[in-house]
């Protein structure tokens, strides 16, 4: 007789995360074809287990204190090709397909878009798409979803 039983994945893999003292790591999205940094964000264990399981990514968000799924208001999901932690354990790297090719709540690729020129920050990447369109003349602007 067969045990019919769900299988249950062990999660040892995230012991070895070191998370900071707010139980976080900092995670930096990476375009998986061209390289390109799209974002940093957070996750903490249930986003990063979620992230892993799903092949979504999931991040952790401070200001709202909940889980949030990259693309649940704007549609820019980023699906999962890579999870790699780097050499001190401490920050997670998602290489990425972006969903729309923006990654920004501001409507740009990346969220890396100012660059630093004789010391004033430039927006050197055009705005692909206005916020406005991506998450309604109601949103009041907020980073991120």
């Amino acid at each position: 007789m067969q045990d019919s039983s769900p299988t249950v994945e062990p999660l040892d893999w995230l012991d070895a995360v070191r998370w900071n003292n707010d139980d976080l790591v900092p995670a930096i999205a990476q375009d998986a074809t061209t390289g390109d940094i799209l974002m940093m964000a957070w996750m903490n264990r249930e986003s990063l287990a979620l992230t892993a399981a799903e092949g979504q990514a999931v991040y952790w968000s401070r200001s709202r204190g909940k889980l949030w799924r990259k693309g649940e208001s704007s549609g820019h999901g980023q699906t999962i090709v890579e999870i790699r932690l780097d050499c001190d354990e401490d920050v997670v790297l998602l290489k990425v397909e972006q969903a729309g090719g923006i990654a920004c709540h501001t409507g740009r690729k990346s969220c890396f878009y100012r660059r630093l020129e004789d010391g004033t920050w430039v927006s050197v990447d055009p705005v692909l798409r206005d916020p406005d369109e991506i998450y309604g003349a109601n949103h009041g602007g907020g980073h991120h979803e």
